[in-house]
């Protein structure tokens, strides 16, 4: 078994979407559109195999999602960037692009060489070696 893709609503489509292809070398598809349901979505793919679905429909309600008030589910994404100084790389990168960096390159507990992002969504993103 393998995960093949994880599903995520979100706010800004197009953001989201320019997001993950500009920082984590995601290819998207073409925008699948059902205008009865309003349903709009991207496949983002990685190059693993596996897939990140981005949603947005109209009629969603706010939930909270917050790095510091950690709920029950799905809680971050992770993504390898292969070494250390690849997280570093890619840690600086997007602290000057202007987004938040919940938590700086460091060696954590169980081995993994992290840092950890907020996405334009507010999900959390490990970036990992």
């Amino acid at each position: 078994m393998k995960i093949e893709h994880i599903a995520v609503w979100v706010k800004d489509l197009e953001k989201t979407r320019a997001f993950y292809e500009k920082y984590f070398e995601a290819v998207s598809n073409e925008k699948y559109c059902n205008p009865v349901k309003k349903f709009q979505s991207y496949f983002l793919s990685f190059e693993n195999g596996c897939r990140l679905e981005i949603m947005t429909r109209p009629d969603l309600s706010a939930s909270e999602n917050s790095y510091e008030s950690q709920q029950f589910g799905i809680i971050h994404l992770a993504f390898s960037a292969g070494s250390k100084e690849k997280v570093n790389e890619l840690t600086e990168t997007l602290r000057k692009d202007g987004y938040t960096i919940a938590g700086e390159p460091r060696t954590t507990g169980d081995g993994y060489y992290e840092s950890v992002i907020i996405d334009p969504e507010n999900n959390i993103i490990e970036i990992v070696a």
